[in-house]
């Protein structure tokens, strides 16, 4: 037999006993009493008792060789040894729960992606749009509002609503588009400066946005002006917007009129923010059109999403008994 090196470690050495082992639920009450700093408010956390704390903290420290906590009257503090255990206990287990989260099964997101204008998006979808998302958690839904014409397949939209001329427009119809010109009540009853004729208009500023170049910038005036039998619209200066939504919020704040797209501004007029200062309404022969993705096909929320469009449409019924018209007025047909 060849003699034992006496050099050689003890087996104890290269090995902690089994007393010396750290135990997991001694770490986990460690943790609960060290950041409330009191073994009753721990107790009341792990739904165990104060004693039954005390015991187990006592036990991981006979088994560290060190005291964790200093114990004072009604008073609770952490040595040094129980911070640097603090910290370690405390990312260990950031670290589980950054494990578990990866390990366990998530629910599959259902997306459905879509584009429209912002005057769409801020008057007539999102008011609506809880309606769809109420009964169908899970759902993720993408709104990419915007005047560009964007290509569905290459940007992987799933629908868009187009506003369209008619004759050249594709998809299912939601609603055509009426015009009038509106203003704020207190613009309307303003005695200064009156507003009750086409040409009381050269008062008053008109709100218009932002057209391309060569269109006049009264472009969208046009089929209201045909309905009344005027070729032209007379103001007294007029304020330019990038967005529709800015030029309704203008005319909300009685900074001017505007033309009124009906329905979308429909809400705003049963509301009174707006009202119809003159007469006749008229067709501006565009409308709001769903066009649906060929790769939509695969996705059924999406299916579900330009039906629901539809079906809003048509219960929202967007007649002129809807919509209302200020002071009586009815509407005239082109």
């Amino acid at each position: 037999m060849h003699p034992r090196n006496a050099n050689a470690a003890p087996a104890s050495a290269t090995q902690p006993p089994r007393s010396r082992r750290l135990r997991l639920d001694l770490l986990h009450t460690f943790e609960a009493a060290a950041r409330l700093l009191s073994f009753t408010e721990a107790g009341k956390e792990l739904f165990i008792s104060q004693s039954a704390v005390s015991r187990q903290i006592q036990q991981l420290e006979r088994s560290l060789g060190v005291a964790l906590y200093e114990r004072g009257h009604r008073q609770l503090a952490l040595t040094e040894a129980g911070r640097i255990m603090q910290r370690a206990v405390n990312d260990s287990l950031e670290r589980l729960r950054d494990a578990a989260a990866r390990v366990q099964p998530t629910p599959a997101l259902r997306q459905v992606a879509i584009t429209c204008t912002p005057g769409f998006a801020s008057f007539w979808l999102i008011p609506r749009l809880t309606r769809f998302t109420a009964g169908r958690p899970q759902v993720d839904v993408r709104i990419s509002a915007t005047l560009q014409v964007i290509d569905l397949e290459r940007s992987q939209i799933d629908l868009a609503i187009r506003f369209a001329p008619s004759a050249t427009a594709k998809g299912p119809l939601l609603f055509e588009e009426e015009v009038q010109p509106l203003c704020s009540p207190d613009l309307l009853h303003d005695r200064r400066r009156p507003l009750k004729t086409p040409a009381d208009l050269e008062h008053h500023t008109l709100l218009t946005i932002d057209m391309p170049p060569g269109e006049p910038p009264t472009v969208d005036w046009e089929p209201w002006l045909q309905v009344i039998g005027l070729d032209s619209v007379r103001s007294a200066n007029t304020v330019r917007f990038t967005l529709y939504a800015e030029a309704v919020a203008a005319a909300c704040a009685g900074q001017g009129v505007v033309i009124g797209r009906l329905p979308l501004l429909a809400q705003l007029v049963r509301e009174g923010k707006l009202v119809a200062p003159l007469r006749g309404r008229a067709a501006s022969r565009r409308g709001y059109y769903v066009e649906v993705a060929p790769h939509a096909a695969a996705n059924p929320l999406a299916q579900d999403f330009a039906r629901w469009l539809v079906a809003e449409a048509e219960q929202a019924g967007h007649t002129a008994a809807e919509t209302g018209v200020a002071g009586g007025q009815k509407k005239k047909k082109s």
